[in-house]
């Protein structure tokens, strides 16, 4: 009997190493590498046998050389230039999708913002302070349905149009990375570009990602971390905009980088920070864009047509205090309240 409970307790002990050496070689195999690309950081962690930074990085320098106005090379740049040229499937993407967005936000998302982002100096050109002749002027040279994608090609009804995709590329970034991570089979992780977030499968210890969301503190430098909540996801993409980070005073003034194409003028509204999850972080991120542009009231209205469509907003309330709406499907990712 003695030898029998000996053997079970060795039988035991073996089971259970086995089990450490298993889980400690799964954790193991988790990667991590982090650089800086389109102005940000990014940080991207993944199950795998092998260092992919390399691959990585190449397939970033690819999507720059695409969608980046920054980038006088670019095929954003030289179309802003008027130049003739066969768009390349990134751009081609892109743009397709953001046409689709700002049907289904009837304008408030916009990447023909360009020349009215640059004259409030929140563009790739930096402009002098414009009045209300500039703006009137520049929203006659914006607008989603004024441009259109035929055969590759961008045909503006004016040639003075530009286009910014500053706010969805980061997002469509982060899907790019997450795509090549899948075609080499990867089932665990996450990428993260400035904040926009793919997560897919499970982390290193075996549970859902957990992504926070800032308060929206205002922090120019971007140094500020106290969290509103901590949500649990996986297999989503994740996106966040908010007017905390990028803006300036002017005459005591707050003017944030957020521009209202329909108006031409920066947003005044209580929203201070939108968050969206969605099949892909493209459409989380120019959703929560267009939320911003929106404001609360208009942005509830817009979730509550569509359920499939998870948000949480911060705004300011009664007396300057953070108050918090989120849609019914968010509810479950919901982890942790600070």
């Amino acid at each position: 009997m003695k030898t029998k409970k000996s053997f079970i307790w060795l039988a035991f002990l073996i089971l259970a190493t086995i089990w450490i050496l298993v889980r400690r070689n799964q954790q193991n195999d988790y990667n991590s590498i982090t650089g800086f690309v389109f102005g940000t950081v990014y940080n991207i962690t993944y199950q795998y046998k092998g260092d992919l930074s390399s691959e990585i990085e190449a397939e970033l320098k690819r999507f720059d050389f695409s969608l980046s106005p920054f980038n006088d090379s670019s095929v954003i740049s030289r179309v802003n230039r008027n130049e003739e040229l066969v768009t390349d499937t990134f751009f081609q993407k892109c743009f397709n999708r953001s046409m689709e967005i700002s049907r289904e936000t009837k304008g408030a998302f916009d990447i023909t913002v360009a020349p009215l982002a640059n004259a409030w100096g929140f563009g790739f050109k930096k402009g002098a302070f414009p009045d209300s002749l500039m703006i009137d002027s520049l929203l006659q040279i914006t607008g989603y349905d004024k441009v259109k994608l035929v055969d590759g090609k961008v045909i503006k009804d004016d040639p003075r149009m530009m286009l910014s995709c500053s706010a969805v590329a980061k997002g469509y970034s982060v899907d790019v990375v997450a795509h090549f991570l899948d075609s080499k089979g990867i089932k665990n992780y996450i990428v993260d570009i400035g904040g926009e977030v793919v997560v897919k499968g499970k982390n290193s210890q075996g549970g859902l990602w957990r992504v926070g969301i800032n308060k929206p503190i205002d922090d120019s430098l971007s140094r500020q971390k106290d969290l509103q909540t901590i949500l649990e996801i996986t297999n989503a993409g994740l996106a966040t905009s908010g007017n905390y980070r990028n803006y300036y005073y002017k005459d005591g003034k707050k003017y944030a980088h957020t521009i209202d194409p329909r108006t031409g003028y920066p947003v005044q509204h209580s929203i201070l920070s939108s968050t969206v999850i969605a099949k892909d972080c493209m459409t989380a991120d120019a959703l929560a864009t267009a939320f911003m542009v929106m404001g609360l009231e208009e942005a509830e209205k817009f979730c509550k047509a569509d359920p499939n469509i998870n948000a949480y907003f911060i705004y300011s309330g009664k007396d300057g205090k953070f108050e918090t709406y989120f849609t019914e499907g968010m509810k479950k990712y919901i982890k942790e309240i600070k």
